[in-house]
């Protein structure tokens, strides 16, 4: 299928491009077109370059900050940006808690944590998969129990593949609180869990690169006040579905895959093969 778009688009599309090519710091343009490990603070100064413009939280809402974008602009702006070289936009908390907030939060918890996943000071880390619940979610076992009080759950579990958790302040999470439900969906809530309580230790997984943007997580009777429940008790499971549909669109990539592709064919000409029947055409 070929995209046609409008000379709207276009004119889109060239704004987009020019400032990335003016505005993306030289070092970290180098770092991604080599493909060499990004720090937090690369991420960071990127982040705030397009807040700053406003560019940040593409799919948000004009009145929690979002820019109002349609659909192809969200995804010339996606194509461009990665063209361009730029880090991709770290989806947990800007593409996918963000949505469940607004959607399902509070006003207390908008308030609270919107700003925060905005200015870059906040980073969430993702409590879904656990040890024999990955693509199974509703197989989670990490258990939240409710103080008699009311004021507090206590969650007990293992959380695993949480991605960049080493960087994160915060956590949400998927957990089981009650046990006895019909269904294994059933009985799951949505909790925001501060990663500096007592009990939750964080653990590294070495990766092949030497990298640890993956990691365990081990919660150990941690205290989480009941405020930090997202939606109804017990609807995990809807809310848990309804940020996966924003994650999915959020991680396509397409133009880090044409970046990456290009990078290949220039490597590939220095060495004399750039017609080399193995390397796909685009």
């Amino acid at each position: 299928m070929k995209l046609q778009f409008s000379p709207e688009d276009e004119a889109f599309r060239l704004e987009v491009r020019e400032f990335v090519r003016t505005q993306l710091p030289g070092d970290i343009k180098r770092k991604v077109e080599l493909g060499l490990r990004l720090e937090h603070a690369d991420y960071v100064t990127w982040f705030r370059i397009l807040e700053a413009r406003g560019w940040l939280t593409p799919g948000w809402p004009v009145e929690y900050g979002g820019p109002g974008w349609n659909h192809v602009q969200r995804y010339l702006f996606d194509e461009e940006t990665l063209l361009g070289s730029a880090p991709r936009i770290i989806a947990s908390g800007i593409q996918m808690l963000a949505p469940v907030l607004i959607a399902f939060g509070t006003p207390e918890q908008k308030a609270k944590y919107l700003p925060d996943i905005r200015q870059s000071n906040t980073w969430w880390a993702q409590g879904f998969s656990e040890p024999g619940a990955g693509s199974d979610l509703a197989a989670v076992r990490t258990t939240a129990v409710l103080e008699p009080d009311g004021k507090h759950f206590i969650v007990n579990g293992h959380k695993v593949w949480t991605s960049y958790a080493h960087w994160c302040s915060m956590m949400f999470a998927l957990v089981r609180t009650d046990p006895n439900a019909g269904k294994p969906q059933e009985g799951i809530s949505f909790l925001l869990i501060n990663m500096d309580a007592p009990g939750l230790t964080v653990r590294p997984i070495q990766m092949i690169d030497g990298g640890a943007d993956l990691n365990e997580c081990y919660l150990d009777n941690v205290r989480v006040p009941a405020e930090n429940l997202v939606g109804e008790l017990n609807k995990g499971w809807s809310y848990g579905k309804y940020l996966l549909g924003h994650e999915r669109t959020g991680i396509a990539g397409i133009g880090s895959c044409k970046q990456q592709l290009a990078r290949a064919r220039e490597l590939a000409q220095a060495q004399g093969l750039a017609e080399d029947a193995l390397l796909p055409a685009y």
